[in-house]
């Protein structure tokens, strides 16, 4: 697969949020406001992106029993990196993620990406995997946020939309949970290439006791 590939994978057919459905934590919790959902996509794609570099050049020198430690401390060092900038020049946005900021260290997508394809890889198709895998969260929490912003405050990146009638359901968890399936349906639904399969008369348990059955062994014949 191209580098060019391993880049557009992430971002919709294999989405870690829409398809893989990982990092449901930060997705869930701290999408009430488009700013916070794109403020932590690109925290974490940020730390994907370096995390993946590091640990395909890594690969051969790190011993496989402690590769698991050698991966959370590679992951933490950036994540301590985008907390100190974040709170350096945006303290508004530092505050909002709260804690969650400092969870990116175990956030699944990022561990997943290391075992699975950073530590199998070359550095270039590493590299496109994390920004795609990371623009891929991005866009996904960005989205989800902008509804449940928009439905649940009337306003979208702070900005006031006088014309929408404000639903508090749509901030509260139960409203993030609607929201995600609600675009995971759509996504699957958009996505889903294969036709239903149309297996007949032959492919009934039932086939030779249905008296309306015209294929071949059906009882009808």
């Amino acid at each position: 697969m191209s580098s060019l590939e391993e880049f557009k994978k992430g971002i919709l057919r294999e989405n870690p949020t829409l398809v893989g459905l990982l990092g449901m934590c930060p997705t869930l919790a701290v999408t009430t406001t488009a700013a916070n959902g794109i403020g932590m996509g690109l925290a974490t794609t940020f730390v994907l992106i370096c995390s993946n570099l590091v640990i395909s050049l890594m690969k051969n020198i790190i011993p496989k029993s402690v590769k698991l430690p050698c991966y959370i401390v590679i992951i933490a060092g950036f994540v301590t990196l985008v907390e100190m900038l974040t709170k350096g020049y945006v303290p508004g946005l530092y505050k909002s993620l709260g804690t969650f900021l400092s969870l990116i260290t175990v956030n699944c997508i990022i561990l997943g990406r290391a075992e699975v394809f950073a530590s199998k890889n070359k550095v270039l198709p590493s590299v496109m995997d994390g920004l795609g895998m990371g623009l891929g969260f991005t866009c996904s929490l960005t989205l989800m946020a902008s509804i449940r912003e928009i439905l649940g405050a009337g306003t979208w990146f702070g900005l006031k939309l006088p014309v929408l009638n404000a639903m508090t359901f749509f901030i509260l968890p139960a409203g993030g949970f609607f929201v995600l399936g609600c675009i995971i349906a759509f996504v699957n639904k958009v996505t889903r290439k294969k036709p239903p399969v149309n297996a007949g008369c032959s492919g009934c348990a039932l086939n030779r006791e249905c008296s309306s059955c015209e294929h071949e062994g059906g009882a009808g014949e």
